[in-house]
């Protein structure tokens, strides 16, 4: 195989804890923190670690690990914490390639993908299947993983304070329309308050959460009517609409017809 996944998982820290491997490590390891904070060894100094911060460390770079409450500078042996991340630690000949293509920062900011997340949750449950593992397949799942994070950097790389953090909503939205969510919702995954939130998406996307979360519910009840036999009682209660005749009036408002006309004009 080109490539081996020694270890990966997810994991949540919530009281203190240190690991790490100072002397240097002997394979690769990469670690994206989803939510809390905590410390790391980064070019050769110790720097507190967000979320949304993805950490790439090869054979030979020293590595710690340090989780600690950065808020209130206790010692980490006297208050709890609050960290999650996915980690994975791996080693082989078409990594070693990979790695060679370009110069990669051992810390770089990214907003969470489901499409490259579902990679790596996809790598964690071959890993822990009651059967023999695939290796074939986790290469295959390793290395794309890989390219998902290249390309990940390279979208992120533009972006830069607020619009990182619009991003974060949008993202969350977009993941989020087809069920019930408030705009507090919104304002705790990417840590602001409820006023800042509101005054910042519109700020980067000029249009209020409401109206973007409108946008996107309508174009996925568009898709469904189109293209699934769906009833459209059922398309208005799974793309995140209240009631049917909310749906039904937001709907005409946008097409000018009606959901059932919508329908009939597609066949």
């Amino acid at each position: 195989m080109y490539t081996e996944t020694m270890d990966c998982g997810y994991s949540y820290h919530s009281q203190p804890f240190q690991t790490g491997f100072p002397e240097g490590m002997s394979n690769y390891l990469f670690r994206f923190q989803t939510e809390g904070s905590c410390e790391a060894l980064v070019d050769g100094r110790m720097q507190r670690i967000d979320a949304g911060d993805l950490l790439l460390f090869k054979p030979g770079d020293a590595y710690v690990l340090n989780m600690t409450n950065l808020q209130s500078g206790q010692d980490i042996t006297d208050t709890a914490i609050s960290s999650g991340d996915y980690y994975i630690m791996c080693r082989g000949p078409w990594l070693d390639e990979w790695w060679s293509r370009k110069d990669r920062p051992q810390r770089v900011k990214v907003v969470a993908d489901e499409r490259w997340l579902s990679i790596w949750q996809a790598l964690i449950l071959e890993k822990r299947r009651f059967l023999e593992e695939d290796l074939e397949l986790a290469d295959y799942l390793l290395r794309s993983l890989c390219l998902g994070l290249d390309r990940a950097i390279k979208t992120q790389s533009v972006l830069q304070g607020k619009s990182f953090i619009a991003t974060r909503m949008k993202n969350f939205i977009d993941e989020h329309a087809g069920e019930a969510f408030t705009i507090q919702m919104v304002a705790d995954h990417v840590g602001l308050s409820v006023s800042r939130t509101v005054h910042l998406f519109k700020e980067c996307y000029g249009m209020t959460i409401i109206q973007y979360t409108q946008n996107v519910r309508l174009s996925m009840a568009a898709e469904r009517i189109k293209f699934s036999r769906m009833t459209l009682e059922h398309i208005a209660e799974t793309c995140g609409f209240g009631s049917y005749s909310y749906f039904f009036r937001v709907f005409r408002q946008k097409h000018g017809i009606s959901p059932a006309a919508y329908r009939d004009a597609q066949r």
